[in-house]
C-alpha cells in the first residue's frame, strides 16, 4: 500500500520546480573550439552521440532512443568528477541538488515509474521514507561510481520492462491515479524527467569546474 505522503510525493514529482536562486557564478574560461574539445570527457559505452534514433524510426525506437540519449548524458556529465565535487552543493537554497544527489534521484524515479507504478510491484526505496523529505537525494556517504552503476543497472531493468510490453498497456498500480497511465505516457514522462535533470547537471557541472556542452 502506498502511503499518503508517497502519493503526494509522486504528484509533486510531476509538477515541482527546483529553486535556482542565488547560484554561484562560474569561473571564466576560454571558449575556443580547442578549449571546448579539451574539456570533453570520454565515457566509452555511454557516449551520448551514439544514442539518437534514426530520423524515420518507428515510435517505440524514437521515444526509447531519445530517453537513452538523456540517460547517457547523465554519465557524460559526471565523467571526471572527484568525490568531493560530486557531493559538493553549489546552490545555496538547494543543498541536496548535487551531482550525486541528482544521479540517485534519477535511479529511484526509474524504480518508481516502471517497477512500482507500471508493474505494480510493492513500493521500496527512499521514496517510501516517511521520515525524511527528498531521501533519495541524501547520498553523502555513497561514492559517485556506485550511484552511476546502480543507475545504469536500473535503466537496464526499465528497458527490459518497456521491451516486454505494449506502449498501450496501462499501469497496474491502483493506489494512485498516475499508476493507471499508459506505458507510452510513462516513457514520455521519464524522457521529460531525465532531460530536465540533465539540465540541472549541466548547470551544476559548470558551477563546479566550468565544464559545459552537450556532446
Amino acid at each position: 500500500m502506498i502511503s499518503e505522503r508517497t502519493t503526494c510525493l509522486i504528484g509533486r514529482e510531476l509538477t515541482r520546480e527546483r529553486p535556482w536562486r542565488g547560484a554561484i557564478g562560474a569561473a571564466s574560461r576560454p571558449d575556443t573550439a580547442l578549449a571546448r574539445a579539451d574539456r570533453r570527457p570520454s565515457v566509452g559505452a555511454h557516449d551520448p552521440s551514439s544514442h539518437p534514433p534514426a530520423f524515420a524510426a518507428d515510435e517505440r525506437t524514437q521515444i526509447t532512443g531519445w530517453l537513452d540519449l538523456q540517460r547517457a548524458l547523465v554519465h557524460w556529465k559526471c565523467a571526471g568528477l572527484s568525490e568531493l565535487e560530486a557531493h559538493r552543493p553549489v546552490l545555496p537554497e538547494s543543498p541536496l541538488m548535487t551531482m550525486a544527489g541528482v544521479v540517485s534521484h534519477l535511479r529511484w524515479v526509474e524504480v518508481l515509474w516502471f517497477e512500482i507504478l507500471f508493474l505494480g510491484r510493492p513500493g521500496y526505496g527512499p521514496d517510501f521514507d516517511d521520515e525524511r523529505e527528498d531521501a533519495d537525494m541524501i547520498v553523502d556517504d555513497v561514492p559517485l561510481s556506485r550511484l552511476l552503476t546502480e543507475y545504469d543497472e536500473q535503466c537496464a531493468v526499465s528497458r527490459q520492462i518497456v521491451a516486454e510490453h505494449s506502449l498501450d498497456d496501462v499501469g497496474r498500480n491502483t493506489d494512485i491515479e498516475a499508476g493507471a497511465a499508459s506505458l507510452r505516457w510513462m516513457v514520455l514522462h521519464m524522457l521529460e524527467e531525465t532531460a530536465r535533470h540533465v539540465g540541472h547537471l549541466d548547470a551544476i557541472r559548470e558551477l563546479l569546474d566550468g565544464r559545459k556542452g552537450y556532446y
